[in-house]
């Protein structure tokens, strides 16, 4: 049997990779402990607002968010200590590189998860209930490991623009119909379309369906300017949650859990590129789950990706020997060499996460960078080359390993 074994690593990375990566052990581990610590504290909090619950329980309460600052403050050190391991700022160099972490903007939930509760520690005299509201961003610290949430802002980043179209369309409609009422209802509700300001009100609720019924026309005129708004604003406020209803559902197949970079610093095909490179990798990259005993490729079918192993393990059976692959490593990478069938199943061992690049994204993203083309399909023949060598793949696959050099 052949096994593909990690290299050994530093006790900075494998710190990094269990907080970012949230496999092995360690890692699972980890991301237990916040998930229950984050939703305990959400609980706590709502708790802790019942005068009975609040004088009853609060040396358990207490308890909790002492435990609670201290385990969400050590997680900020660390994550600060491991930076320098994250592709996307480790080639500021430590001290910038760090700077720059702390910057982002899960870092700055991080931290305001547990400081607001140290001042408030030092500062008991002085009356923190704002700074005690801020203990709900905890809540947020779970994005870190919710594909839904994770894909949510995505989908809002990568929408932005057109976000801000729609935006900018409410604007338009809001002030042409609180000058349209203002001047029909004007002079018969001086009280309230007096203004054009004290009218935008009425326009903000009218276009929303909202409709409180505070300010309603009472002149023909104005009454036509309200169905007017109100067919307007159904039409218009549905723009942006068709936008982003249609991003996250496109989105949110591709991803059976988050992919961070700490997920692909686990892959050691990934380490030498820059943060920018590995940037789009991990958005064309669909992360798969499977069980024990799944069948992750099928002999004779078409290979139409390649895949990478986050974690768990998975078995080939190809000219009567076995082959196992880890995590770290990859396979079916024949795909982006040289169209081939299958030429083995390839079955899950354990549980395992799956990291699924197809062909027409990576030869999208190679038409972006070229340089990109000439590593990834120097390793993955070198990697092909090993496995023919070791007479544990097909002839054919042989051939294209070879072929693959030679174009080198």
């Amino acid at each position: 049997m052949t096994r593909v074994l990690p290299r050994r690593e530093s006790l900075r990375r494998r710190v990094y990779i269990a907080l970012e990566g949230g496999h092995g052990r360690a890692g699972v581990a980890v991301e237990i402990l916040l998930i229950g610590l984050i939703v305990a504290n959400v609980v706590g909090y709502i708790l802790q607002s019942v005068p009975g619950i609040e004088r009853g329980y609060w040396r358990p309460l207490l308890a909790l968010e002492i435990v609670s600052v201290a385990v969400f403050a050590v997680e900020y050190a660390l994550r600060l200590w491991t930076a320098p391991e994250d592709p996307a700022v480790g080639g500021r160099g430590a001290a910038r590189g760090r700077i720059h972490a702390a910057t982002r903007p899960m870092m700055i939930i991080d931290f305001l998860a547990f400081a607001p509760a140290i001042v408030q520690f030092f500062v008991p005299f002085i009356d923190l209930r704002v700074l005690r509201l801020v203990r709900l961003l905890r809540l947020l610290k779970i994005a870190r490991y919710s594909p839904a949430l994770s894909t949510l802002a995505q989908v809002i980043v990568d929408e932005r623009r057109a976000l801000f179209g729609t935006l900018l369309l409410m604007v338009c409609a809001t002030i042409l119909a609180a000058a349209a009422m203002h001047a029909a209802e004007g002079s018969a509700q001086p009280a309230i379309f007096g203004t054009i300001p004290g009218a935008m009100w009425w326009a903000i609720t009218t276009l929303t369906t909202v409709g409180y019924g505070d300010a309603v026309p009472i002149t023909p005129i104005g009454r036509v300017v309200a169905g007017i708004t109100m067919v307007v604003g159904v039409g218009l406020f549905a723009l942006p949650v068709g936008i982003v209803a249609t991003g996250f559902v496109n989105t949110i197949h591709r991803r059976d859990f988050v992919v961070t970079f700490g997920m692909l610093a686990r892959v050691p095909l990934f380490r030498d590129f820059d943060a920018k490179t590995v940037g789009e990798i991990m958005n064309l990259l669909r992360a798969q789950s499977v069980g024990a005993g799944a069948i992750v490729s099928a002999q004779g079918e078409r290979a139409a990706a390649m895949y990478f192993i986050v974690s768990g393990e998975v078995e080939a059976e190809i000219a009567g020997r076995r082959l196992r692959f880890s995590t770290g490593d990859f396979f079916g990478e024949l795909v982006l060499l040289h169209e081939t069938m299958r030429a083995a199943s390839i079955v899950a061992v354990t549980h395992t996460r799956l990291l699924t690049l197809a062909a027409e994204d990576f030869e999208h993203l190679l038409h972006k960078h070229p340089a990109l083309e000439r590593s990834f399909r120097e390793r993955a023949a070198d990697h092909v080359q090993e496995l023919a060598d070791a007479g544990a793949i097909s002839r054919e696959e042989v051939a294209a390993a070879r072929l693959a050099r030679e174009r080198q």
